[in-house]
């Protein structure tokens, strides 16, 4: 299509966008959200894959999830709550609290075991997000062989984190769960322990998004605990609505499983293809524009913008560091002279052959392949010498000619003034006077 020519909108639909030489580079992705539907579209496979080797080491902890919630319900269903039988008879003592207690029980109990079902699935977190990272920063990954290196790796600073992130929600819920126990049996201040609610869904709200700062740490940078814990508080204080928005964004197929009926479903299918992996990219995507405004910008020698390409136009404005690497590379390579571009070499043509030797042969076959080995070789110099004035030659040598007599000329005039510089420095002697 000639340059500059306009495609009807039926034209466009069919057809696609025009592939001229600026096609391949306005297809990569330019800012993080752009990044972010190229590793969704492009790898999604590897994705599921992730996802389902992840969701191997969730089961423990959905185990003890399921049976939590069945337990404590169970414990509910069968208590006698009915405080009163018929008119004036009463059937119970009063039962006011038992909800709430058979609730903190509960927990007591299964709190300990699932901290060690999710250190469980901490492991399969270890390998899912240093794959889903190496997809962040566009580099090749084999599923399988980095899903086990991400866990040999990691897997220290997630079961750190985790352990960190059980305990405190762990503490948190039994302190709203007590809460609770004393607001219905009356024995303190309802308002003090409403607002000691409160406090504690929101330090669950902060501690989640420290733990999530934690891990995209841990798997960027060595860090030993105590700062990976308070750089998580800086960021997670730091970036607030930032960070509210990308965990409720994250956070929506688990939405969709709280919310029941046909979206539980939906949600459910999300979760056990690639829910586990779409959260960490929606994470870790984020959070490597985090690291590169405000940590690898103000480092030396910070890799900025890992897996993203400045836009570039037509007319030959900013390119990318990948764009620039080759073209630097095409330089150095165009710099050194060529063997095989600097001296004409003869077409491989049918009329001259090397003698093939039979399965018995006698000195005369060996004479003949001698020769035929002599005949084109000598052949193969005169074309070469009958061509060496070809124009192409003579300039594609000149310009290295060129280069080395300027070479030449500037050791020349190096080396002289190191010696004016000798002689000047030298006293004059009898002779000299």
């Amino acid at each position: 299509m000639a340059q500059g020519e306009k495609k009807g909108f039926i034209a466009r639909m069919l057809e696609g966008k025009e592939r001229d030489e600026e096609y391949a580079r306005s297809t990569l992705p330019t800012n993080r959200w752009a990044l972010f539907w190229d590793i969704f579209k492009g790898r999604f496979s590897k994705l599921v894959i992730v996802n389902l080797l992840m969701l191997l080491f969730f089961i423990p902890a959905i185990i003890v999830a399921v049976l939590m919630f069945a337990y404590n319900s169970s414990q509910i269903a069968m208590a006698p709550f009915s405080q009163w039988l018929l008119t004036n008879y009463p059937g119970f003592p009063s039962l006011v609290g038992l909800s709430e207690q058979l609730s903190l029980s509960t927990k007591l109990v299964f709190i300990p075991i699932f901290l060690v079902a999710a250190l469980i699935a901490g492991i399969g977190v270890s390998g899912g997000m240093y794959v889903i990272r190496n997809m962040v920063w566009t580099e090749g990954i084999f599923v399988a062989n980095d899903f086990w290196r991400g866990i040999k790796i990691n897997i220290g600073v997630v079961l750190l984190s985790t352990l960190f992130y059980v305990v405190m929600l762990g503490l948190m819920l039994i302190a709203i769960n007590y809460s609770d126990l004393i607001i219905a049996t009356g024995a303190g201040n309802e308002v003090l322990f409403t607002i000691s609610k409160v406090v504690a869904y929101i330090a669950i709200a902060i501690f989640t998004i420290m733990y999530l700062w934690m891990l995209a740490m841990g798997g960027s940078y060595k860090l030993k605990f105590h700062q990976l814990l308070k750089n998580a508080f800086l960021m997670t204080f730091g970036l607030v609505f930032q960070n509210v928005f990308f965990v409720i964004l994250m956070a929506i197929p688990v939405i969709l499983v709280l919310l029941g009926s046909f979206f539980q479903i939906i949600g459910i299918i999300i979760m056990i293809l690639f829910g586990i992996s779409l959260m960490l990219l929606i994470w870790l995507d984020y959070t490597q524009w985090a690291f590169d405004k405000f940590i690898e910008s103000r480092r030396e020698g910070g890799k900025v913008n890992r897996g993203i390409y400045s836009k570039t136009d037509k007319k030959g404005g900013s390119q990318s560091k990948a764009v620039q690497q080759y073209q630097q590379n095409l330089e150095e390579a165009a710099s050194i002279r060529s063997d095989l571009s600097s001296r004409p070499i003869k077409p491989i043509t049918d009329d001259l052959k090397v003698y093939e030797l039979p399965e018995s042969f006698s000195r005369d076959d060996l004479k003949k392949l001698r020769e035929s080995k002599n005949a084109i070789l000598e052949d193969t110099q005169q074309y070469a010498e009958e061509h060496k004035n070809d124009e192409k030659y003579v300039t594609y040598n000149a310009q290295f000619e060129k280069a080395e007599e300027e070479r030449k000329a500037k050791e020349e005039q190096e080396a002289k003034g190191k010696g004016k510089g000798k002689n000047k420095g030298k006293k004059p002697t009898g002779e000299d006077q």
